[in-house]
């Protein structure tokens, strides 16, 4: 379990790295698409390419960041019914989701994505539109980000099972690892605890 529990830090580290570095493709998809408006409403000039490059960007945020956001909890989750389980409880629920659903998932999504991407890399496939950009950069994020999801899906069942077996610290509960909601939910429970103490 210590070898798995160092491959997931690994894992971590990876996708923690990809993810930071995704943000800033939020920044850039920003003034790529500014520029291109004030380009296009001073000089009436517009380019394909850029609009395309923007929405590569997009998606390449989306797709490469998957595995950072399921690191950070920020996926989405049943807040009402997982603050209702033992720790325990939630952490089986996600082992049972993260190997009957995701995993699989993944692996569907990487099979049916590949071939798409090696089929315009070799034939160049290029966007219809005049002055578009080549397809495969866009292509490549499927098999990718889901393969970065794959693997964090992976380091969060071993952090999982570390946990249900007494080897691991409960990641679900950590407060990095809690969504803004349930901080949120925390903190509003608090309060009313407290006004409510306040009144006997």
């Amino acid at each position: 379990m210590k070898l798995l529990l160092k491959l997931s830090k690994t894992v971590d580290g990876v996708n923690t790295l990809v993810g930071r570095l995704t943000m800033w493709l939020i920044l850039a998809t920003t003034l790529i698409s500014a520029g291109n408006a004030l380009v296009r409403k001073i000089f009436n000039v517009s380019s394909n390419g850029l609009l395309e490059i923007q929405w590569y960007l997009f998606a390449a945020v989306f797709m490469l960041g998957a595995g950072y956001g399921f690191l950070k909890n920020s996926h989405v989750r049943i807040d009402f019914i997982s603050t209702k389980l033992t720790d325990r409880g939630r952490n089986w629920v996600d082992v049972l989701g993260i190997a009957f659903v995701l995993i699989p998932f993944c692996l569907i999504t990487i099979a049916l994505g590949w071939p798409f991407f090696v089929q315009a890399l070799v034939s160049g496939e290029m966007s219809q539109n005049a002055g578009g950009l080549i397809r495969w950069p866009a292509y490549v994020l499927i098999p990718l980000g889901f393969a970065l999801l794959l693997l964090q899906a992976l380091s969060e069942m071993v952090k999982r099972v570390a946990f249900l077996r007494g080897e691991g610290p409960d990641v679900l509960n950590s407060e990095d690892s809690k969504s803004d909601e349930q901080k949120h939910l925390e903190e509003l429970e608090a309060k009313t605890a407290r006004l409510l103490a306040g009144d006997k």
